[in-house]
């Protein structure tokens, strides 16, 4: 089937596209496509043979670099209006490049931002106004076949308007551009950024299409363990130039390689796909070093479908995370202590510390317990698992003028889960996830762009209960908002589950939840979807739109 591109001449302007799901027996797409002549996706058979070995922590764990800011031009976010004053602007941008996710297989075609993977991490202060140019340099003729020439950025777990949000049909083409605009709250954040184009986010994500994105405030300030003010947190970390030390994200992803060690991927396999090769940071089973004193250690579940449960270990002897002081955009208001392991699925993101004080001069495995073969769920915790990460701990004692405050982000009292069901919530909404005609939808429809699932109001709490059937487990994240977990199948929530989310996992073992959410700071549309993104692109997904709130 021959497949089109729209002219893709320099613009910022992008138009929507609707693509037309047709079910087959193959789940394959038809109907407009985005593609180039002569270009087909990769549609290789599944059950591939295992990964070509390579020995395990012999390369060192890469820090993306932060973005620099760059001079201010005329930039055009679309639709047309005007900026904020003191607009701080970068500019990123899409391309193929060689990259090596091991020394001892070859190197492979991969898409970055800025030729990277992750891609560069932007660091922004609160109550300042960022203006991001992103263009779309990917190749039309890709040999590798992983993935389309098109973009839609999503900043996630961020608040921004409907046009800077990554709406899935908002892509532009290879050669064009888009400028986002993202205005940050005063409090942090813990973001990250990834394509978020129509039907094809599992692949582009993928190819490498994802960077970190966080925002300090006066709290968890930028001068974090140096800043010497009074309600500081000085959690660890600070800046060195223009390094992050003490402070390090880690990006875990899982990929697969054919038998001459070259990236392959399933198009066909809609259930999510699972790889055997584990990356943090874009380097399988890499080492880092580390001095004996604390680090804040950000952990971000980058992978399609695989979900993660993390342990650490002292050769046999399992260690327990020190703290866990929040968990995806938001930080605790209380951290947690001596946590023995967490779970993370696909967009999760955990923030933890660990004092490597106690382990001068050894070596510190972070380890994967949980196994899993298919995207439908976990196959459950296994022991001693598969370690991913070394980090080696050097013998000098070091000054660490970092700490952990007992108390961090206080809920306001308008805010928290107890008052707000008190005083009583008269919206509820149900989204249930599963399958039909074995196609995957919400409440037993296919996604549709031009159909509008919920219409909640600005600023007004609603209840909604998410839950799947078929022993399947979907990782829900919805835009626009984060949300309290009020209970998971009748009875509260995990510790782990107690503060801000806004991704949560519903079915198989992990049941039913209700959630408290409202949305706030924008009306318009935005979607949900499972974040097991080949389960997005196959139509998990329904828009909402935020109405205007009520005026007495």
């Amino acid at each position: 089937m021959k497949k089109v591109i729209p002219s893709a001449g320099r613009t910022v302007r992008t138009r929507r596209v609707s693509r037309r799901f047709v079910l087959a027996t193959s789940l394959s797409f038809a109907g407009l496509s985005l593609l180039p002549n002569g270009l087909k996706r990769n549609a290789r058979a599944s059950g591939f043979k295992p990964s070509p070995p390579t020995q395990p922590f012999i390369e060192e764990l890469p820090v993306p670099p932060i973005a620099k800011p760059v001079t201010p031009r005329t930039f055009n976010p679309f639709p047309a209006r005007a900026l904020p004053a003191d607009v701080i602007h970068y500019e990123i941008t899409a391309i193929e490049a060689r990259h090596s996710f091991h020394s001892q297989l070859p190197l492979n075609s991969i898409w970055g931002y800025d030729g990277i993977t992750p891609g560069p991490t932007i660091v922004a202060k609160a109550n300042t106004n960022v203006l991001v140019r992103f263009n779309n340099a990917l190749p039309q003729d890709d040999p590798v076949q992983i993935g389309l020439p098109i973009n839609a950025i999503h900043r996630h777990g961020g608040f921004q308007a409907p046009e800077d949000d990554g709406y899935p049909g908002n892509f532009f083409p290879t050669g064009a551009s888009r400028d986002y605009l993202f205005l940050h709250p005063n409090e942090d954040s813990n973001l990250w950024y990834h394509d978020h184009s129509l039907d094809i986010t599992a692949e582009n994500v993928y190819r490498g299409l994802a960077g970190g994105y966080l925002i300090f405030d006066d709290l968890d300030s930028l001068e974090g363990e140096m800043d010497t003010r009074p309600n500081a947190f000085r959690l660890p970390g600070r800046m060195v130039g223009d390094t992050r030390v003490y402070d390090i994200a880690l990006v875990f992803q899982d990929r697969q390689f054919d038998a001459n060690g070259f990236l392959v991927y399933d198009s066909f396999d809609h259930n999510g796909f699972i790889g055997d090769k584990f990356l943090v940071n874009g380097k399988i089973q890499p080492f880092c070093n580390v001095e004996p004193r604390k680090y804040r250690l950000r952990f971000t579940n980058g992978s399609n479908a695989r979900q993660y449960e993390f342990i650490l270990k002292d050769g046999r002897t399992t260690k327990p995370f020190d703290y866990v002081i929040g968990t995806d955009d938001r930080l605790f208001e209380t951290p947690l202590r001596d946590v023995e392991s967490f779970r993370i699925a696909s967009s999760e993101r955990v923030q933890t510390v660990v004092d490597f004080s106690e382990y001068a001069g050894k070596e510190i495995m972070v380890v994967n317990r949980l196994a899993q073969k298919e995207g439908r769920k976990p196959d459950g915790v296994v022991d001693p698992g598969t370690p991913i990460l070394k980090f080696i701990v050097g013998k000098t004692p070091v000054a660490d003028p970092s700490q952990v405050p007992t108390t961090l982000r206080p809920v306001p009292d308008s805010e928290r889960p107890a008052n707000i069901l008190k005083k009583g919530v008269k919206i509820r909404r149900q989204f249930e996830f599963g399958r039909s005609g074995g196609a995957w939808v919400v409440n037993n429809q296919l996604y549709d762009e031009n159909r509008v699932d919920a219409k909640p109001v600005e600023d007004e709490f609603e209840i909604w209960t998410l839950k799947a059937g078929g022993g399947w487990e979907h990782p829900i994240h919805i835009h626009l908002t984060n949300f309290f977990i009020i209970s998971r199948n009748g009875k509260p929530p995990a510790p782990i589950e107690t503060g801000w989310k806004d991704v949560v996992v519903v079915g198989g073992s992990r049941g039913e939840v209700e959630i408290l959410i409202k949305f706030s700071g924008y009306t318009g549309r935005y979607v949900l979807h499972c974040h097991t993104v080949e389960h997005e692109d196959a139509r998990m997904m329904a828009n909402f739109e935020i109405q205007p709130k009520r005026r007495a």
